[in-house]
């Protein structure tokens, strides 16, 4: 009896945005708390340049991820227009060429020849954005979704530090904000590696490093200077 096999990579788009934003929102927001709180400022203003970060970060990731996966998007239409113009006016040079791919993957010249022929007879424009430009329809550039997922997820993300930081003034606010978005990344850098297919462990301990290398490093900064980072 065969298994069902159940492939991820159909995710890659917007896992890639979500988890980008999530780890964004955590990381920039705590730091950016824990530098302020460092400095020794007032908790209201703590929570002023949290909030502050929180929308500033969310447009900032929205924006930034539209303009990039639309630049992405932009480049994949321009080469499927040249494809098409080839197709067009040179069809035997792109048969040809379609046909040398499949020999270096490991065909034989003649069977190389007939499934380049088959694949351009239902759809040439298809198996050369496919073979020839690495065009892969399930990591097609899809650039509104990937700005509204960036958006959310940070938003999310930023929100959790915040409300640690609203819910505890005082000197427990640096370690609470600090451990509890500790814990934020681990969960999201497992979560992220499950949904990918990948060690659960690693994708923890990856994004939580970096979490507290940024958080201490601000932190840091706080302390030497004194003034809102």
């Amino acid at each position: 009896m065969s298994r069902h096999k159940i492939h991820r990579s159909h995710r890659i788009g917007w896992l890639r945005a979500s988890v980008l934003g999530a780890n964004d929102g955590i990381v920039s927001t705590a730091s950016l708390i824990i530098g302020v709180a460092s400095a020794q400022i007032l908790h209201a203003d703590i929570l002023i340049a949290g909030s502050a970060g929180l929308v500033a970060g969310a447009m900032s990731m929205a924006a930034g991820e539209y303009v990039s996966v639309s630049s992405q998007s932009d480049t994949e239409k321009a080469d499927l227009e040249i494809e098409k113009d080839s197709l067009k006016n040179d069809f035997e040079f792109e048969l040809k060429e379609l046909a040398n791919i499949y020999e270096k993957r490991g065909l034989d010249s003649n069977l190389a020849q007939q499934v380049a022929q088959q694949l351009m007879a239902y759809d040439a424009l298809g198996a050369h954005a496919r073979d020839e430009l690495g065009l892969a329809a399930n990591a097609k550039a899809r650039p509104i979704q990937a700005a509204l997922f960036s958006a959310v997820t940070f938003t999310i993300g930023a929100g959790l530090p915040l409300l640690v930081a609203w819910n505890i003034p005082g000197t427990q606010l640096i370690p609470a904000v600090a451990v509890s978005s500790l814990l934020f990344l681990a969960t999201l850098g497992g979560l992220a590696a499950r949904a990918g297919g990948a060690s659960i462990v690693i994708g923890a301990l990856r994004v939580t490093f970096w979490g507290a290398l940024a958080m201490g490093l601000t932190a840091t900064v706080g302390r030497l200077f004194g003034v809102a980072v």
